[in-house]
C-alpha cells in the first residue's frame, strides 16, 4: 500500500465520519419549518438565535432575535444561560450551521432546536 493509497483511504474515512455525524446530529435535534417558528414565537415560547456572521446580520436579521456568530458560541454560551426556561431556535443562512449550533448548545444543557432552511426558507415561506 502506498502512501497515496492511505491518504486516500483517510480522506474517505474523514468524509464518512463527517456524513455520520451530521445525520446522528440531525436526529437529536429538533428542526422547524419557517411557519411552526413563526407559530412559536407568536407564543412566546422560544428565543431565536442568529449564529451567522455580524456581516451576515447586518444585510438581514429576523426581528428581536439574539445574536452570537457560530465562532463564538461555545465560549458566550453563558449568555443565554438566563433562557434555560425557553426553547432557543438557532438560525444560519440555509440550515447548516445552525443544526451545528443547536447540538452545542444541546451539549451544554439548553432546551435548542435550528430552523431548517435557515432565514432563507424564512424570508420566502
Amino acid at each position: 500500500m502506498s502512501f497515496g493509497d492511505i491518504l486516500l483511504y483517510l480522506l474517505i474515512g474523514l468524509v464518512l465520519y463527517y456524513i455520520i455525524r451530521r445525520v446522528l446530529l440531525s436526529r437529536s435535534v429538533q428542526s422547524y419549518s419557517a411557519e411552526e417558528t413563526k407559530e412559536k414565537i407568536k407564543n412566546r415560547s422560544v428565543i431565536l438565535l442568529d449564529i451567522r456572521t455580524p456581516e451576515e446580520r447586518k444585510k438581514d436579521q429576523i426581528k428581536g432575535s439574539l445574536h452570537i456568530p457560530a465562532y463564538d458560541l461555545k465560549k458566550r454560551a453563558e449568555e443565554l444561560n438566563r433562557f434555560k426556561d425557553k426553547e432557543i431556535i438557532c438560525y444560519c443562512r440555509s440550515g447548516s450551521r445552525s443544526l451545528g449550533a443547536a447540538g452545542i448548545l444541546k451539549r451544554k444543557g439548553f432546551n435548542a432546536a435550528h430552523l431548517k432552511g435557515g432565514i432563507s426558507k424564512w424570508q420566502n415561506g
